[in-house]
């Protein structure tokens, strides 16, 4: 088992996690700025602004997934990134139906909301992400 670890340690993943990690922070801030933002201050519906901040989130996760986070995304060619995009399509979809659902149904704040439906759409983006990159 140690030895598994330890393999697994120096494979760098855990690296690259820790990267995709703080990627996902910085995009969160971008996507439940710009939610809090258009619903509060512009006085959007709430799954309008979700959408928006969602979509410049994937734009900013991009860019900063295939500069930093993976190693060998900047060589991928079309079909990573196509599957790239369909990924991200599915993760507003579920975005999406997590906050109208913990809003709606569930009578959660939506800002609260966000932060579940941020945690759920993280782990799909890593395991959906990482593999469309290295395709």
């Amino acid at each position: 088992m140690r030895g598994l670890i330890q393999k697994w340690l120096k494979s760098g993943v855990p690296a690259e996690f820790f990267r995709f990690f703080v990627n996902g922070g910085i995009s969160f801030f971008v996507d439940y700025g710009i939610l809090y933002a258009l619903t509060e201050w512009a006085g959007i519906h709430y799954l309008i602004s979700s959408a928006v901040g969602f979509t410049v989130s994937v734009v900013v996760n991009y860019l900063i997934c295939v500069q930093w986070v993976f190693e060998g995304a900047k060589r991928a060619g079309i079909r990573p990134k196509l599957v790239f995009v369909l990924t991200s399509v599915a993760g507003l979809g579920i975005n999406q139906l997590l906050m109208w659902f913990l809003v709606e149904r569930a009578g959660v704040y939506y800002m609260l909301a966000k932060i579940f439906s941020a945690g759920v759409v993280m782990i799909w983006n890593y395991i959906t992400k990482r593999r469309a990159l290295y395709l």
